[in-house]
């Protein structure tokens, strides 16, 4: 079977960014934060794990694009520009850049503790940093009340989902591998 690259390229971020969409729409509702608790992160964390830098940004900026074009791809189901530009929008722009910087982070080998660190100590800062400033911004909140309510409640669970994307990424990395 003569597959190019390519292909296998295109393969491998269309089937990431389906799994980032089905991620989406696994939401557990909460009454204490700006939205309900997602897969998104995990999904993030894989995308990062399993693909190379520009493959991760590739899968991450098209689940944006959709987004953005409105299609029903947001958490729970949302989308448009509206969505985007809205007080959880930070959390897109977190993911790209935490997915890119995850992807170079992580090295050549498989590495439980360097996964780890890369996705909670480097990933994990990023989508919040982003996430919080964005909040900010188009909500006039403080510090602390952007951290109250679009962070700490979300945190633990991000944790978790981290945790559980480094044990996931192993066995899945051997089914991603390139085909001869």
């Amino acid at each position: 079977m003569n597959i190019s690259k390519r292909t296998q390229r295109l393969t491998k971020i269309t089937l990431m960014t389906a799994f980032l969409i089905v991620a989406s729409y696994v939401v557990i509702p909460v009454p204490f934060g700006v939205t309900g608790i997602s897969l998104q992160t995990l999904a993030v964390n894989l995308i990062a794990l399993l693909l190379s830098p520009g493959e991760a940004a590739g899968a991450i900026f098209v689940y944006i694009l959709m987004c953005a074009i409105g299609v029903p791809v947001g958490n729970a189901g949302q989308g448009g520009i509206h969505y985007l530009a809205g007080p959880t929008g930070g959390f897109f722009l977190g993911f790209l850049l935490a997915t890119i910087l995850i992807a170079w982070g992580r090295g050549k080998e498989y590495s439980f503790r360097r996964y780890l660190f890369v996705t909670i100590g480097l990933g994990i800062p990023i989508i919040y940093v982003c996430a919080i400033g964005w909040m900010m911004i188009v909500t006039g909140m403080s510090l602390e009340a952007a951290f109250m309510t679009g962070c700490l409640p979300y945190l633990p669970m991000d944790v978790v989902k981290c945790v559980v994307a480094v044990g996931m990424s192993k066995p899945l990395k051997k089914g991603l591998r390139p085909i001869e």
